[in-house]
Order: structure tokens, then sequence, then C-alpha cells
């Protein structure tokens, strides 16, 4: 699964739309639509931000681990 498609997953697994997700991000819902669905590139500033609403990883966004828990180090 491709970073677009896990974010698009988790969103949808928690019940957040594309208009929540977009306003959270400072950006039109469009122009997030385009990027779940892998028309446009995401920058990558916008995945701390993806990965804190969703509660879950970069590492699992990005294909590096199955863990979807955010690992916090001290």
């Amino acid at each position: 699964m491709y970073y677009n498609e896990k974010i698009a997953f988790e969103r949808d697994r928690q019940n957040i739309t594309q208009k929540e997700m977009a306003t959270f991000l400072g950006i039109k819902q469009q122009q997030y639509s385009r990027y779940e669905k892998g028309i446009n590139i995401m920058p990558v500033i916008y995945l701390p931000k993806i990965c804190l609403k969703l509660n879950v990883s970069a590492d699992y966004i990005l294909g590096l681990s199955e863990n979807r828990k955010i690992n916090h180090k001290k």
C-alpha cells in the first residue's frame, strides 16, 4: 500500500472526513483529495501533522514499519 492509500485508510477507519483533514492542515479539501488519490505528491511538511491527527507513526505511513502506534521516545 502506498503512503496516500494508508493515509486514506486510516482517515476512513477513524471516521474523519477529507474536509476535516484539509481544515486541520490549512488547505482546501480539493487539494487534500488530490494528495490522497495520488494525483499530486503531498509535501512532506504535512506528514507530522497527519500522523498526530491519525495517531499513527510516520514509519507506518511510509511503509517502514507495520506498527501503527507512535513510539514516543524520551
